[in-house]
């Protein structure tokens, strides 16, 4: 079990959206690593006019903030955007601490969150082919057998992650390799084993038609020959598809209907899992239209 001395920090990036924030943070509170816990939060300047009472609510309710070991909070006097602010901040907290437990602020967690990511970070530190860990699961099927707690994905989760500086510190931000990786359509293929969407946003990230760090952290994994650890269950639960976010702005309620709270086995020698990698990467498939779309627009 992890020493209450060498929890990792959290990262909660946030933004204008006060409520689910809230909601965020007092199931944090609910951790029974939060005291233990150091909090830093990266709050967001306004984008609008519109936005500065919100961001103005926001950082009155986090000067208040109780329930943690230490809480920081940053305050960008201007907007940044979420990419800018995650690449930034967690670079920033990384370069400190080695190690870090990062969150947005539509993220609802399990008591046993932090314990979870925090022994997860700890078991797989030594293991160079892991570059990332989640408390998130997608909802795919899973074969008829599969006994463990946790699989392998040959992608990068957003939601609920974390990793280690050494890892982090091979991204390349500006994907200084894109126009050979075009041209070599293997290579392509094998990118979307993670998932069909993943070549697309790769796509936009490089003509500036989306800003995400998260599709550049996963071409990072791929290139490295990584892996994200993925549970079976997730201990997420994504409240903001509700139309609210930036980046999430159409309406669903199908992520992370169920929390698990059970304690997660887990194995510190698990190994990728070829038919899971493949009922992972189907997860992601695209639409026929979408890929019609996405050929005649960006030439993909």
């Amino acid at each position: 079990m992890t020493s209450p001395v060498n929890l990792a920090p959290i990262v909660l990036f946030c933004y204008n959206r006060p409520w689910h924030l809230r909601q965020t943070i007092e199931a944090l509170q609910h951790n029974t690593l939060a005291s233990g816990s150091n909090l830093i939060i990266y709050s967001d300047g306004p984008r609008h006019e519109s936005d500065k009472p919100l961001v103005k609510e926001i950082r009155g309710y986090l000067r208040e903030l109780k329930g943690f070991k230490d809480i920081k909070v940053v305050e960008a006097d201007r907007n940044n955007g979420l990419a800018v602010s995650v690449i930034k901040g967690v670079s920033e907290v990384l370069k400190l601490q080695g190690k870090i437990i990062v969150l947005e602020d539509d993220m609802l967690t399990t008591p046993d969150f932090l314990a979870f990511m925090n022994e997860a970070l700890d078991t797989y530190q030594s293991r160079a082919d892991i570059f990332s860990v989640t408390a998130y699961c997608p909802p795919i099927p899973f074969p008829a057998g599969y006994g463990k707690d946790l699989f392998l994905a040959p992608r990068a989760s957003s939601w609920g992650w974390g990793t280690w500086i050494d890892r982090w510190n091979k991204a390349d931000w500006s994907v200084s390799d894109f126009v050979s990786l075009k041209k070599d359509r293997n290579k392509v293929k094998e990118f979307t084993k993670g998932g069909e969407d993943l070549w697309p946003m790769l796509v936009k990230q490089q003509q500036k038609v989306i800003d995400s760090w998260a599709i550049r952290w996963t071409y990072c994994q791929f290139k490295n020959n990584a892996f994200g650890v993925y549970p079976v269950r997730s201990k997420i639960k994504n409240i903001g598809t509700d139309g609210s976010g930036t980046n999430f702005t159409f309406k669903t309620g199908y992520y992370g209907e169920d929390m698990n709270p059970e304690k997660i086995e887990i194995d510190p020698d698990i190994q990728p899992d070829a038919e899971m990698i493949k009922l992972f990467g189907d997860y992601y498939r695209l639409p026929f239209y979408l890929k019609i779309k996405n050929w005649l627009k960006y030439q993909l």
